[in-house]
């Protein structure tokens, strides 16, 4: 396969917005990060694209490009037609996590060891070792590499739906459940058009992950909150100290009461309750 490779720097205030660019030249067909390593290549990341996608896609990638405050297309290149399975593959060994987990990460999807879900994965394991029933009803939402699903499952959960809007995140949490020996529901697309209820065999979940930016966790509260069933659990991570108070607000705002904050250097996670009608 031709690719073609964007080199482009980055100067963001925050890392989410980051994370969301990354995310958009994904949705338009990059399937490839390599940010550079160096200290003076801060802020420079080349970003592969199959040949035919760039052709079929350049006007709005450009156009997302410039669009963007803080992203700078420096140039582009054609890449020599090489083997890319086996570059991938050199390049992104099989990461290895606790419980025996063993992770491939694609595009921009982690491996596990961000300290947004390194605060979700261990709080998964402290929880098992808290309750003796943990056959629960889950929802991994923005899985990416299905990370959580695979610890949750892993853990000893019932059911786990994995969702997620890119269909490249589907595919690799597929290919790491198969990895992983574990079976999950994943599905494509986004949880406010999904019909949710017990006649669709979604029904209502117990505990909901959802390792995703603040402006999407606030606009997806409400759902949330209509999904978990009484005394379940939403918990929430991907911001950061600043970002607490308008998603604890949120939350209370739908029902849902903060019981923990966690924190693991400059990020935070959030575990949430809906309390049971008495």
């Amino acid at each position: 396969m031709k690719y073609h490779v964007l080199h482009i720097t980055t100067d963001f205030a925050e890392e989410w917005q980051k994370e969301v660019f990354d995310q958009e030249l994904c949705d338009l067909g990059v399937d490839t990060i390599d940010a550079g390593l160096e200290p003076e290549q801060a802020g420079y990341a080349d970003y592969y694209i199959p040949s035919d996608l760039w052709e079929q896609n350049q006007e709005a990638i450009q156009a997302q490009i410039s669009d963007t405050e803080g992203a700078t297309l420096l140039s582009v290149d054609e890449v020599p037609d090489q083997n890319w399975n086996a570059v991938w593959e050199a390049e992104h060994p099989v990461q290895e996590l606790p419980l025996g987990v063993k992770i491939i990460p694609h595009c921009a999807f982690g491996a596990g060891h961000h300290e947004t879900t390194a605060m979700m994965i261990e709080a998964l394991i402290n929880f098992k070792s808290q309750i003796s029933n943990f056959k629960f009803n889950v929802l991994d939402n923005g899985c990416g590499t299905g990370v959580l699903g695979i610890f949750a499952k892993k853990l000893g959960v019932a059911h786990v739906l994995a969702v997620d809007i890119d269909d490249k995140s589907v595919q690799n949490t597929l290919e790491n459940a198969a990895l992983n020996g574990v079976e999950l529901d994943v599905r494509l697309g986004d949880i406010s058009s999904f019909p949710f209820g017990e006649e669709t065999g979604l029904g209502a979940f117990d505990l909901i992950l959802a390792n995703i930016h603040r402006n999407i966790l606030l606009a997806q509260m409400p759902i949330y909150a209509r999904m978990i069933k009484e005394g379940g659990e939403v918990w929430m991570s991907g911001f950061y100290e600043t970002d607490c108070p308008a998603l604890e607000e949120e939350a209370q705002k739908n029902g849902l009461q903060l019981i923990e904050v966690r924190a693991n250097g400059e990020w935070r996670m959030m575990r949430c309750r809906k309390e049971e009608l008495r």
